[in-house]
């Protein structure tokens, strides 16, 4: 489906119409995939529209460009506040939102120093990422013969562009074969993480999520699952998964800013549990789901209202 145009798009200190905003073909970014990014969602609630976590992904954004010893001619305030207008300008109720911090147009070579930083935030309307029904009928998976990026290559807790090659890799691996999404090992062969997506299983009520280091990225959702179990009194373990886990579990979902929490149905044609969204699963949702409609108090502070 063709992305859902906005009106307008900021770029470096500006806001221009969606058709013209432009780059260089010979931008840096172009040719070595040099740029950060961020996702995020806006939900619209009965007190107003609001974006979801918005300062830890800013945070995140910056912490990605730091890794890369990119200096962002923004402060994170500043950019929070252009995220905001970015939505007020184009008068979007919900949305998905996209800052990309990349190096531009200067010169090219490997050495990114002499390069300029540049900055954009867009936001458009964007619906269920791993499909309609995803989120109560769960999602056919495969577990990917791509491995994720191994430590001392490229930094996974960076949310880079150039390693969402690999996450190409993995997605387009799993749609020829007929899976919704894949989920990669890590480099010793344990459970990473999706394309784009953090991942839980529950066993015998308990949920267990691959460490950091297993080559994952630092979700924000899936940091908010972690404290609504907690509050909820769910056990919740940081800890390696072998691959034959995912099919002995009772329960497996992802989570991320775009997929929010979305169960996993089965895993190499492997049912997990029943073959229906587990209890729960549907408990986290309805919790987090909750909060980000107003139906829940947010006592999170999880709404930033714009």
């Amino acid at each position: 489906m063709p992305l859902a145009k906005s009106d307008k798009i900021w770029m470096d200190g500006k806001f221009v119409d969606w058709d013209d905003a432009k780059i260089h073909v010979c931008s840096h970014v172009v040719h070595y995939g040099t740029a950060v990014f961020e996702g995020m969602r806006c939900y619209k609630t009965p007190m107003g529209r609001a974006a979801f976590r918005l300062a830890p992904h800013v945070k995140r954004l910056f912490n990605s460009a730091k890794i890369y010893r990119m200096e962002v001619p923004y402060t994170e305030k500043q950019i929070s506040d252009v995220i905001a207008e970015t939505i007020r300008v184009n008068n979007l109720e919900e949305c998905y939102i996209r800052p990309v911090v990349y190096r531009g147009y200067e010169e090219l070579g490997v050495n990114p120093f002499p390069v300029p930083v540049n900055v954009f935030v867009a936001v458009w309307e964007w619906g269920k990422y791993l499909g309609k029904d995803a989120l109560e009928n769960g999602v056919d998976v495969c577990v990917s013969s791509w491995s994720r990026i191994s430590p001392n290559t490229l930094p996974a807790l960076a949310k880079c562009g150039a390693n969402y090659m690999n996450s190409q890799l993995i997605k387009m691996e799993a749609i020829v074969n007929g899976y919704v999404e894949g989920i990669a090992l890590d480099a010793a062969g344990y459970v990473s993480e999706g394309s784009g997506e953090n991942l839980f299983t529950v066993c015998d009520g308990t949920l267990t999520t691959p460490p950091l280091g297993a080559s994952v990225l630092p979700g924000i959702t899936r940091d908010c699952v972690i404290k609504l179990a907690d509050d909820m009194g769910i056990e919740v373990i940081e800890k390696i998964i072998p691959r034959e886990a995912l099919y002995l579990a009772d329960e497996v979902f992802f989570t991320g800013s775009a997929a929010e929490i979305t169960p996993i149905r089965s895993v190499d044609k492997i049912t997990v549990g029943s073959g229906k969204r587990g209890p729960i699963t549907q408990k986290l949702q309805e919790r987090f789901f909750g909060v980000l409609s107003g139906e829940v108090e947010d006592k999170y502070g999880w709404l930033e209202f714009v």
